[in-house]
């Protein structure tokens, strides 16, 4: 099966990845570079919601 999680833009892993551990930071979850294995379901789930929340306050506020 091939990997789905691949960048569209490589130049902008460098600026997700920052955005992800801004978001981890927000919510109490300790990320280290590279792999994170050891989190449970609840803590990446924590970082991915805040991820998807601050996207859509971004693009709430861009229509204001």
């Amino acid at each position: 099966m091939a990997s789905r999680n691949k960048t569209v833009v490589p130049e902008a892993r460098a600026a997700l990845d920052k955005f992800k551990m801004e978001a981890a930071s927000e919510v109490g979850v300790n990320l280290k570079q590279g792999y994170n294995g050891d989190l449970t379901s609840k803590q990446a789930g924590s970082v991915g919601g805040q991820m998807v929340k601050k996207m859509i306050k971004s693009y709430e506020d861009g229509l204001k």
